[in-house]
């Protein structure tokens, strides 16, 4: 779960086109960039969203949803209904709820199996509703073992 607290981009575009097994010449080809300028990608923490979008599409994976899963896992939602912005007011469009990957899934169902924390310590640290955990808790795991 590191990857979704201190993202670096690069580095998993890096292990993406490895993985994939993509020529340089073909990145640079779709990227319309030099060979240096693909490398300087790879090292960087970040990208701008129109490059991470090519990045997306050339190795058919999506970049982005590493940051929504930060978000979902470090910056929760306000609990505090003051804080919320009126949606009526609100020209960005608005999701209606949370997607939870398999990996973040885990990661949660592991700190609780491993004692890390408990299942109220999640619930407020990651704002996860009481009935999704569970939900989860159920379905992934045998419920002796929690």
């Amino acid at each position: 779960m590191p990857a979704f607290k201190n993202i670096h981009i690069g580095n998993l575009i890096n292990k993406a086109v490895i993985e994939r097994g993509i020529s340089s010449s073909r990145i640079c080809n779709f990227l319309k960039c030099s060979e240096e300028e693909f490398q300087k990608m790879l090292q960087c923490k970040s990208l701008d969203s129109e490059t991470l979008l090519r990045w997306s599409k050339l190795l058919e994976y999506d970049f982005f949803r590493i940051y929504s899963q930060h978000l979902i896992l470090y910056a929760p939602p306000a609990a505090n209904k003051d804080q919320k912005i009126n949606k009526d007011n609100y020209s960005l469009p608005s999701f209606r709820k949370n997607i939870y990957t398999k990996e973040v899934i885990n990661f949660i169902l592991e700190l609780i199996q491993s004692d890390e924390k408990t299942k109220l310590e999640v619930m407020d640290e990651y704002k996860i509703p009481k009935t999704t955990l569970y939900k989860w808790l159920s379905k992934h795991t045998d419920a002796n073992s929690i």
